[in-house]
């Protein structure tokens, strides 16, 4: 993949990722894949988008850079960040735009 779009992760809601943490992998499951508003940008290589992921760890990974493996997808470098807990775990969000 060249260049992700919206349309590489949206049939993949629901689906389990692996995140690559070298000695092993935590799981995460794509939660939630929707588009990013748009004005007047149509220069853009793509329409930008966020990505929702959820772990059911109760230890939250610091935001950086993961390397995230999906049946697929295959691997793909993703900017993760921890936007919010719950009783289900930790919430991170990766942007594209």
């Amino acid at each position: 993949m060249d260049v992700v779009s919206l349309d590489h992760f949206a049939p993949c809601v629901g689906e389990g990722f692996d995140i690559d943490m070298g000695t092993g992998s935590l799981a995460l499951t794509l939660a939630e894949a929707s588009p990013l508003p748009v004005q007047n940008l149509s220069w853009l290589r793509r329409t930008p988008f966020s990505l929702l992921f959820r772990s059911g760890s109760l230890i939250v990974l610091p935001q950086r850079t993961y390397r995230l493996k999906h049946a697929r997808l295959g691997s793909i470098e993703v900017f993760l960040v921890p936007v919010a807990r719950d009783r289900s775990g930790i919430l991170y969000q990766a942007i594209y735009n």
